[in-house]
C-alpha cells in the first residue's frame, strides 16, 4: 500500500480512500462508498492501477459511467489512462478487458495448482502452524507483561 499511496500523492491526490482487507470483487467496499459520497462535479478519481477499482470489466465500466454521470473524470496511473478524451475511454474499455482476463487466468491457474496438489496427496494452501504448550504459555506471559501497567 505504501507504494500505491506514494504514487497517488506524487500524482497530486489530496484525499486517498483505501479499503483494507476487502477484495475488489466484493460489492461491499466502504471506502469506495465514502469516495463516491465526497465526489463533486469536476473532481478526478485517480487509481494506481485499474484492478484497484474493480476486477470485473462490467462493474468497472459501470463505475466509470457513474463517475462521469456525476461530472467526474477518471485516471489510472499505471496504465496511463484518462477518461477526458475519446481515445482514453476506448483504451479504458480494452485495458479493463485485459485486466479481467489476467484475473480469470490467475484463478484458473490457482484452481489447477490446488487440484494437482490434492491429486499428489498434498494439502493446498498455507501449512498449519503448531505451537507446543510451552510456546502458548510463553506468549501469554509476554502478553501479560505488555498489557499490565508498569510500576
Amino acid at each position: 500500500m505504501d507504494l500505491q499511496h506514494a504514487a497517488l500523492r506524487n500524482a497530486g491526490c489530496t484525499r486517498i480512500f483505501t479499503d483494507h482487507g476487502v477484495s475488489g470483487t466484493r460489492a461491499e467496499r466502504p471506502e469506495l462508498d465514502k469516495m463516491l459520497e465526497h465526489l463533486r462535479d469536476g473532481d478526478e478519481v485517480v487509481v494506481w492501477k485499474l484492478d484497484r477499482l474493480g476486477r470485473n470489466t462490467r462493474s468497472l465500466l459501470a463505475l466509470i459511467d457513474d463517475l462521469e454521470g456525476r461530472g467526474a473524470h477518471f485516471r489510472s496511473l499505471t496504465e496511463g489512462i484518462t477518461t477526458t478524451g475519446a481515445m482514453g475511454k476506448a483504451m479504458l474499455t480494452v485495458m479493463s478487458a485485459f485486466s479481467q482476463l489476467e484475473r480469470d487466468q490467475l484463478v484458473e491457474r490457482t484452481t489447477a495448482g490446488m487440484a494437482a496438489a490434492e491429486a499428489n496427496g498434498r494439502k493446498a494452501g498455507r501449512r498449519e502452524v503448531t505451537m507446543g504448550d510451552w510456546k502458548v504459555k510463553r506468549a501469554h506471559e509476554l502478553r501479560l507483561r505488555v498489557s499490565s501497567p508498569r510500576t
